[in-house]
Protein backbone atom coordinates (compact mmCIF):
# COMPACT_ATOMS: atom_id res chain seq x y z
CA UNK A 1 0.00 0.00 0.00
CA UNK A 2 1.46 3.23 -1.18
CA UNK A 3 1.18 6.27 1.66
CA UNK A 4 1.22 9.89 1.88
CA UNK A 5 4.52 10.01 2.77
CA UNK A 6 5.23 7.91 -0.59
CA UNK A 7 3.38 10.46 -2.74
CA UNK A 8 5.41 13.50 -0.93
CA UNK A 9 9.06 11.76 -2.09
CA UNK A 10 8.28 11.00 -5.49
CA UNK A 11 9.63 13.14 -8.26
CA UNK A 12 9.22 16.00 -7.11
CA UNK A 13 6.59 15.65 -4.78
CA UNK A 14 2.95 17.42 -5.18
CA UNK A 15 3.86 20.93 -6.26
CA UNK A 16 1.65 22.49 -8.27
CA UNK A 17 -0.11 19.08 -8.50
CA UNK A 18 -3.74 18.61 -8.14
CA UNK A 19 -4.48 16.00 -5.89
CA UNK A 20 -8.36 14.03 -5.27
CA UNK A 21 -8.43 13.61 -1.64
CA UNK A 22 -11.63 11.37 -0.55
CA UNK A 23 -12.51 12.19 3.20
CA UNK A 24 -14.98 11.31 5.65
CA UNK A 25 -17.13 14.47 6.77
CA UNK A 26 -20.11 12.98 7.28
CA UNK A 27 -21.22 15.10 10.80
CA UNK A 28 -24.31 15.41 12.64
CA UNK A 29 -26.05 18.57 12.11
CA UNK A 30 -28.91 19.75 14.35
CA UNK A 31 -32.21 21.86 12.92
CA UNK A 32 -30.60 24.82 12.11
CA UNK A 33 -27.86 23.49 10.43
CA UNK A 34 -25.05 23.76 12.66
CA UNK A 35 -22.13 21.08 13.15
CA UNK A 36 -22.78 19.34 16.10
CA UNK A 37 -19.07 17.54 16.58
CA UNK A 38 -16.72 18.11 14.02
CA UNK A 39 -14.32 14.93 15.34
CA UNK A 40 -14.27 13.57 11.81
CA UNK A 41 -13.28 17.23 10.12
CA UNK A 42 -11.21 17.54 13.05
CA UNK A 43 -9.40 14.09 11.52
CA UNK A 44 -8.97 15.03 8.00
CA UNK A 45 -7.25 17.98 8.45
CA UNK A 46 -3.60 16.71 8.83
CA UNK A 47 -3.48 14.98 5.63
CA UNK A 48 -5.28 17.96 3.76
CA UNK A 49 -3.45 20.17 5.69
CA UNK A 50 -0.05 18.34 4.79
CA UNK A 51 -0.94 17.91 0.99
CA UNK A 52 -1.79 22.10 0.96
CA UNK A 53 1.39 22.83 2.64
CA UNK A 54 2.91 20.97 -0.30
CA UNK A 55 1.74 22.94 -2.92
CA UNK A 56 -0.85 20.38 -4.11
CA UNK A 57 -3.84 21.97 -5.59
CA UNK A 58 -6.14 19.83 -3.11
CA UNK A 59 -9.72 18.70 -4.28
CA UNK A 60 -11.81 17.22 -1.47
CA UNK A 61 -14.72 14.33 -2.17
CA UNK A 62 -17.28 13.82 0.91
CA UNK A 63 -20.92 12.64 1.52
CA UNK A 64 -23.27 13.75 3.89
CA UNK A 65 -26.46 11.97 4.95
CA UNK A 66 -28.15 9.78 2.38
CA UNK A 67 -29.56 11.76 -0.02
CA UNK A 68 -32.51 10.19 -1.98
CA UNK A 69 -30.22 10.81 -5.92
CA UNK A 70 -30.12 14.47 -6.09
CA UNK A 71 -29.44 17.29 -4.22
CA UNK A 72 -31.07 18.21 -1.26
CA UNK A 73 -29.99 22.00 0.58
CA UNK A 74 -30.49 20.17 3.88
CA UNK A 75 -27.55 17.75 3.16
CA UNK A 76 -25.24 20.18 1.49
CA UNK A 77 -21.53 20.36 2.47
CA UNK A 78 -21.55 24.09 2.99
CA UNK A 79 -21.14 24.05 7.10
CA UNK A 80 -18.28 21.58 6.76
CA UNK A 81 -16.51 23.74 4.26
CA UNK A 82 -16.77 26.61 6.83
CA UNK A 83 -15.43 24.36 9.23
CA UNK A 84 -12.97 23.04 7.54
CA UNK A 85 -11.51 26.63 6.56
CA UNK A 86 -11.87 27.69 10.02
CA UNK A 87 -9.28 24.84 10.92
CA UNK A 88 -7.35 24.87 8.13
CA UNK A 89 -6.78 28.66 8.54
CA UNK A 90 -7.64 29.50 4.92
CA UNK A 91 -10.95 29.38 3.01
CA UNK A 92 -12.35 26.55 1.05
CA UNK A 93 -14.52 26.87 -1.59
CA UNK A 94 -17.52 24.58 -2.34
CA UNK A 95 -17.97 23.19 -5.64
CA UNK A 96 -20.97 21.86 -6.93
CA UNK A 97 -21.00 18.81 -8.63
CA UNK A 98 -20.54 18.93 -12.83
CA UNK A 99 -19.37 22.30 -13.06
CA UNK A 100 -15.79 22.78 -13.50
CA UNK A 101 -13.09 23.74 -10.87
CA UNK A 102 -12.01 26.90 -10.19
CA UNK A 103 -8.73 28.55 -11.44
CA UNK A 104 -6.43 26.99 -8.24
CA UNK A 105 -3.34 28.02 -7.00
CA UNK A 106 -0.50 25.60 -5.11
CA UNK A 107 -1.65 25.33 -1.63
CA UNK A 108 -5.88 25.78 -2.43
CA UNK A 109 -8.18 23.53 -1.04
CA UNK A 110 -11.92 23.25 -2.44
CA UNK A 111 -14.55 20.95 -1.51
CA UNK A 112 -16.89 19.36 -4.24
CA UNK A 113 -20.78 19.25 -3.17
CA UNK A 114 -21.90 16.19 -1.33
CA UNK A 115 -20.64 13.38 -3.58
CA UNK A 116 -24.03 11.26 -2.95
CA UNK A 117 -25.83 13.86 -4.74
CA UNK A 118 -25.28 11.99 -7.87
CA UNK A 119 -27.22 8.50 -7.52
CA UNK A 120 -24.25 7.27 -9.39
CA UNK A 121 -21.65 7.04 -6.64
CA UNK A 122 -23.76 4.52 -4.35
CA UNK A 123 -24.49 2.52 -7.17
CA UNK A 124 -24.34 -0.97 -7.19
CA UNK A 125 -24.29 -1.32 -11.13
CA UNK A 126 -20.63 -1.28 -11.72
CA UNK A 127 -21.21 0.53 -15.14
CA UNK A 128 -22.96 3.41 -13.60
CA UNK A 129 -20.04 3.83 -10.76
CA UNK A 130 -17.20 3.68 -13.78
CA UNK A 131 -19.16 6.73 -15.77
CA UNK A 132 -19.14 8.76 -12.53
CA UNK A 133 -15.55 7.82 -11.81
CA UNK A 134 -14.75 8.88 -14.98
CA UNK A 135 -16.11 12.06 -14.65
CA UNK A 136 -14.24 13.27 -11.40
CA UNK A 137 -11.09 11.90 -12.91
CA UNK A 138 -11.98 14.72 -16.13
CA UNK A 139 -12.60 17.12 -13.94
CA UNK A 140 -9.36 17.10 -11.87
CA UNK A 141 -7.15 15.63 -14.67
CA UNK A 142 -5.59 12.45 -15.95
CA UNK A 143 -2.30 13.29 -13.92
CA UNK A 144 -3.86 13.53 -10.78
CA UNK A 145 -2.93 11.56 -7.58
CA UNK A 146 -5.78 10.20 -5.51
CA UNK A 147 -5.19 9.97 -1.97
CA UNK A 148 -7.83 7.83 0.11
CA UNK A 149 -8.29 8.90 3.61
CA UNK A 150 -11.92 8.85 4.42
CA UNK A 151 -11.89 5.22 7.13
CA UNK A 152 -15.37 5.64 7.41
CA UNK A 153 -16.14 4.79 3.64
CA UNK A 154 -13.33 2.07 2.90
CA UNK A 155 -15.99 -0.46 3.57
CA UNK A 156 -18.31 0.79 0.55
CA UNK A 157 -17.66 -0.15 -2.97
CA UNK A 158 -18.27 3.55 -4.17
CA UNK A 159 -16.92 5.32 -7.02
CA UNK A 160 -15.33 8.22 -5.11
CA UNK A 161 -13.39 5.07 -3.04
CA UNK A 162 -12.63 2.31 -5.10
CA UNK A 163 -13.45 3.17 -8.62
CA UNK A 164 -11.31 6.16 -8.77
CA UNK A 165 -8.44 4.47 -7.26
CA UNK A 166 -8.75 2.04 -10.01
CA UNK A 167 -7.74 4.79 -12.83
CA UNK A 168 -5.40 7.48 -10.63
CA UNK A 169 -2.20 6.82 -9.12
CA UNK A 170 -3.46 6.08 -5.62
CA UNK A 171 -2.42 6.30 -1.90
CA UNK A 172 -3.66 5.68 1.73
CA UNK A 173 -3.70 9.26 3.77
CA UNK A 174 -2.31 9.08 7.04
CA UNK A 175 -6.16 8.42 8.83
CA UNK A 176 -6.71 5.46 6.91
CA UNK A 177 -2.80 4.13 7.65
CA UNK A 178 -3.38 4.54 11.03
CA UNK A 179 -6.47 2.74 11.00
CA UNK A 180 -5.92 0.08 9.74
CA UNK A 181 -2.45 -0.18 11.05
CA UNK A 182 -4.16 -0.16 14.90
CA UNK A 183 -6.89 -2.67 14.07
CA UNK A 184 -4.40 -5.40 12.68
CA UNK A 185 -3.21 -5.04 15.73
CA UNK A 186 -6.66 -6.14 17.41
CA UNK A 187 -6.87 -9.16 14.74
CA UNK A 188 -3.13 -10.06 15.33
CA UNK A 189 -1.75 -10.61 18.44
CA UNK A 190 -2.87 -8.70 20.88
CA UNK A 191 -1.81 -8.41 24.41
CA UNK A 192 -3.49 -10.51 26.79
CA UNK A 193 -6.36 -10.24 28.66
CA UNK A 194 -7.81 -8.73 25.77
CA UNK A 195 -11.38 -7.16 26.42
CA UNK A 196 -14.38 -6.03 23.79
CA UNK A 197 -17.36 -3.53 24.85
CA UNK A 198 -20.34 -3.79 22.54
CA UNK A 199 -23.25 -1.85 23.02
CA UNK A 200 -25.85 -0.45 20.55
CA UNK A 201 -29.41 -1.42 19.87
CA UNK A 202 -29.46 -4.89 17.71
CA UNK A 203 -27.77 -7.62 18.46
CA UNK A 204 -28.49 -8.49 15.08
CA UNK A 205 -26.43 -5.21 13.96
CA UNK A 206 -23.02 -6.72 15.79
CA UNK A 207 -23.79 -10.63 15.07
CA UNK A 208 -21.40 -11.22 13.12
CA UNK A 209 -18.46 -9.32 14.69
CA UNK A 210 -19.58 -10.99 18.11
CA UNK A 211 -18.85 -14.47 16.39
CA UNK A 212 -15.66 -14.05 14.96
CA UNK A 213 -14.54 -11.88 17.97
CA UNK A 214 -15.22 -14.33 20.93
CA UNK A 215 -12.72 -17.21 19.97
CA UNK A 216 -10.18 -13.98 20.33
CA UNK A 217 -10.99 -12.38 23.31
CA UNK A 218 -11.19 -13.08 27.06
CA UNK A 219 -14.19 -10.97 27.96
CA UNK A 220 -16.41 -9.91 25.91
CA UNK A 221 -19.23 -7.33 28.17
CA UNK A 222 -22.30 -6.29 26.26
CA UNK A 223 -24.51 -3.14 26.87
CA UNK A 224 -26.86 -1.29 25.09
CA UNK A 225 -30.40 -2.50 24.03
CA UNK A 226 -28.46 -5.20 22.62
CA UNK A 227 -28.00 -6.84 25.68
CA UNK A 228 -31.91 -7.05 26.48
CA UNK A 229 -31.88 -10.03 23.99
CA UNK A 230 -28.99 -11.66 25.47
CA UNK A 231 -30.88 -11.25 29.25
CA UNK A 232 -34.35 -12.88 27.70
CA UNK A 233 -32.21 -15.55 26.58
CA UNK A 234 -31.24 -16.30 30.26
CA UNK A 235 -34.66 -16.08 31.29
CA UNK A 236 -35.28 -12.96 32.04
CA UNK A 237 -38.45 -10.88 31.62
CA UNK A 238 -37.58 -7.63 29.80
CA UNK A 239 -40.74 -5.59 29.90
CA UNK A 240 -41.09 -2.99 27.01
CA UNK A 241 -37.18 -3.54 26.27
CA UNK A 242 -35.74 -3.36 23.10
CA UNK A 243 -35.77 -6.93 22.14
CA UNK A 244 -35.12 -8.84 18.98
CA UNK A 245 -37.07 -12.40 19.62
CA UNK A 246 -35.58 -14.16 16.57
CA UNK A 247 -32.10 -13.79 18.00
CA UNK A 248 -32.72 -15.46 21.34
CA UNK A 249 -31.69 -19.04 20.73
CA UNK A 250 -29.01 -17.40 18.92
CA UNK A 251 -27.65 -15.34 22.33
CA UNK A 252 -28.30 -18.29 23.81
CA UNK A 253 -25.89 -20.16 22.07
CA UNK A 254 -23.06 -17.43 22.33
CA UNK A 255 -23.39 -17.33 26.08
CA UNK A 256 -22.54 -21.04 26.14
CA UNK A 257 -19.00 -19.59 25.26
CA UNK A 258 -18.50 -18.27 29.20
CA UNK A 259 -16.72 -15.05 27.78
CA UNK A 260 -19.75 -12.85 27.54
CA UNK A 261 -20.40 -10.39 30.73
CA UNK A 262 -24.05 -8.79 30.96
CA UNK A 263 -25.48 -6.57 33.42
CA UNK A 264 -26.85 -7.46 36.52
CA UNK A 265 -28.71 -4.44 36.93
CA UNK A 266 -30.37 -1.39 34.32
CA UNK A 267 -32.02 1.74 34.72
CA UNK A 268 -35.62 1.48 33.57
CA UNK A 269 -37.93 4.10 32.25
CA UNK A 270 -41.42 4.18 32.51
CA UNK A 271 -41.26 6.04 28.71
CA UNK A 272 -38.09 6.88 25.89
CA UNK A 273 -38.37 10.50 27.41
CA UNK A 274 -35.35 12.65 29.35
CA UNK A 275 -38.34 13.50 31.76
CA UNK A 276 -39.49 9.90 32.11
CA UNK A 277 -40.21 7.75 35.50
CA UNK A 278 -37.10 6.12 36.28
CA UNK A 279 -35.51 3.57 38.67
CA UNK A 280 -32.51 1.33 38.87
CA UNK A 281 -33.40 -2.15 39.55
CA UNK A 282 -31.51 -6.03 39.51
CA UNK A 283 -32.31 -7.45 36.05
CA UNK A 284 -35.10 -10.27 36.38
CA UNK A 285 -37.66 -7.08 38.01
CA UNK A 286 -37.87 -5.14 35.19
CA UNK A 287 -41.41 -4.14 35.54
CA UNK A 288 -43.93 -4.70 32.70
CA UNK A 289 -44.56 -1.76 30.62
CA UNK A 290 -41.33 -0.17 31.29
CA UNK A 291 -37.38 -0.30 29.40
CA UNK A 292 -34.55 -0.35 30.04
CA UNK A 293 -32.62 2.91 29.11
CA UNK A 294 -29.31 1.98 30.56
CA UNK A 295 -27.03 -0.30 32.18
CA UNK A 296 -26.91 0.29 36.40
CA UNK A 297 -24.07 1.30 38.59
CA UNK A 298 -23.20 -2.37 39.95
CA UNK A 299 -22.98 -3.33 36.05
CA UNK A 300 -20.69 -0.30 35.42
CA UNK A 301 -18.33 -1.38 38.32
CA UNK A 302 -18.20 -4.69 37.48
CA UNK A 303 -17.19 -4.15 33.89
CA UNK A 304 -14.75 -1.35 35.08
CA UNK A 305 -13.43 -4.21 37.20
CA UNK A 306 -13.08 -6.45 33.90
CA UNK A 307 -11.76 -3.31 31.76
CA UNK A 308 -8.90 -2.15 34.68
CA UNK A 309 -7.93 -5.93 34.24
CA UNK A 310 -7.41 -5.92 30.46
CA UNK A 311 -4.29 -5.30 28.27
CA UNK A 312 -6.09 -4.83 25.30
CA UNK A 313 -9.45 -2.81 24.90
CA UNK A 314 -12.14 -2.51 21.74
CA UNK A 315 -15.11 -0.40 22.52
CA UNK A 316 -17.97 -0.10 20.04
CA UNK A 317 -21.24 1.33 21.19
CA UNK A 318 -22.86 3.03 23.85
CA UNK A 319 -24.04 1.03 27.04
CA UNK A 320 -27.45 3.27 27.08
CA UNK A 321 -29.83 6.37 25.66
CA UNK A 322 -26.18 8.78 26.46
CA UNK A 323 -28.17 11.48 24.58
CA UNK A 324 -30.48 12.16 27.47
CA UNK A 325 -29.30 12.61 30.77
CA UNK A 326 -31.01 9.75 32.86
CA UNK A 327 -29.58 7.54 30.73
CA UNK A 328 -25.49 8.51 30.23
CA UNK A 329 -23.68 7.40 33.27
CA UNK A 330 -23.01 4.01 32.06
CA UNK A 331 -21.48 5.03 28.89
CA UNK A 332 -19.71 7.67 30.72
CA UNK A 333 -18.59 5.54 33.62
CA UNK A 334 -17.23 2.58 31.03
CA UNK A 335 -16.01 5.28 29.08
CA UNK A 336 -14.14 6.51 32.06
CA UNK A 337 -13.02 3.33 32.95
CA UNK A 338 -11.23 2.62 29.41
CA UNK A 339 -9.33 5.68 29.47
CA UNK A 340 -8.27 5.24 32.82
CA UNK A 341 -7.26 1.63 32.37
CA UNK A 342 -3.86 2.73 30.77
CA UNK A 343 -4.86 -0.59 27.95
CA UNK A 344 -4.28 -0.24 24.60
CA UNK A 345 -7.07 1.02 23.88
CA UNK A 346 -9.48 1.48 20.74
CA UNK A 347 -13.06 3.26 20.58
CA UNK A 348 -14.81 1.88 17.10
CA UNK A 349 -16.12 5.07 15.79
CA UNK A 350 -19.88 5.73 15.46
CA UNK A 351 -21.66 6.47 18.25
CA UNK A 352 -19.10 5.75 20.83
CA UNK A 353 -16.84 8.08 19.63
CA UNK A 354 -19.22 11.22 19.71
CA UNK A 355 -20.36 10.03 23.23
CA UNK A 356 -16.79 10.35 24.41
CA UNK A 357 -16.69 14.16 23.09
CA UNK A 358 -20.45 14.54 24.45
CA UNK A 359 -19.99 13.43 27.46
CA UNK A 360 -16.49 15.68 28.02
CA UNK A 361 -14.61 12.50 28.45
CA UNK A 362 -10.46 13.40 27.64
CA UNK A 363 -9.80 12.21 24.01
CA UNK A 364 -5.94 11.49 24.82
CA UNK A 365 -7.24 8.38 27.43
CA UNK A 366 -7.66 6.13 24.96
CA UNK A 367 -4.92 5.11 22.22
CA UNK A 368 -6.92 5.67 19.23
CA UNK A 369 -10.52 6.69 18.50
CA UNK A 370 -11.19 5.21 15.27
CA UNK A 371 -13.78 7.31 12.69
CA UNK A 372 -15.42 4.29 11.40
CA UNK A 373 -17.45 2.44 13.37
CA UNK A 374 -18.86 0.09 10.45
CA UNK A 375 -15.51 0.14 9.18
CA UNK A 376 -13.94 -1.00 11.99
CA UNK A 377 -17.06 -3.62 12.67
CA UNK A 378 -16.24 -5.28 9.13
CA UNK A 379 -12.27 -5.80 9.56
CA UNK A 380 -12.79 -7.29 12.89
CA UNK A 381 -15.08 -9.43 11.63
CA UNK A 382 -12.67 -10.40 8.84
CA UNK A 383 -14.37 -8.86 5.80
CA UNK A 384 -12.80 -7.46 2.92
CA UNK A 385 -12.84 -3.91 2.94
CA UNK A 386 -12.49 -2.81 -0.81
CA UNK A 387 -11.67 1.05 -0.29
CA UNK A 388 -8.29 -0.81 1.35
CA UNK A 389 -7.97 -3.46 -0.86
CA UNK A 390 -7.82 -1.44 -4.23
CA UNK A 391 -4.90 0.22 -2.42
CA UNK A 392 -3.32 -3.22 -1.78
CA UNK A 393 -3.35 -3.70 -5.76
CA UNK A 394 -6.62 -5.60 -5.82
CA UNK A 395 -7.98 -3.95 -8.62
Amino acid sequence: MRTLDDLLNEGDGVQGRTVLVRSDLNVPLDDDRNITDDGRIRASVPTISTLSGAGAQVVVTAHLGRPKGGPDEKLSLAPVADRLGELLGAPVRLVELGKPLPNMAAGDVVLLENIRFDARETAKDDAERAAFADELVALVGEDAAFVSDGFGVVHRKQASVYDVAQRLDAYAGGLVLSEVEVLRTLVGDPQRPYAVVLGGSKVSDKLAVIEALLPRVDALLVGGGMCFTFLAAQGHGVGASLLEADQIDTCRTLLESGKIVLPTDVVIADAFAADANTRTVPVGEIAEGWLGLDIGPDSVAAFAERIGAAKTIFWNGPMGVFEMAPFAEGTRGVARAIADSGAFSVVGGGDSAAAVRALGIAEDGFSHISTGGGASLEFLEGATLPGVAVLEGDR
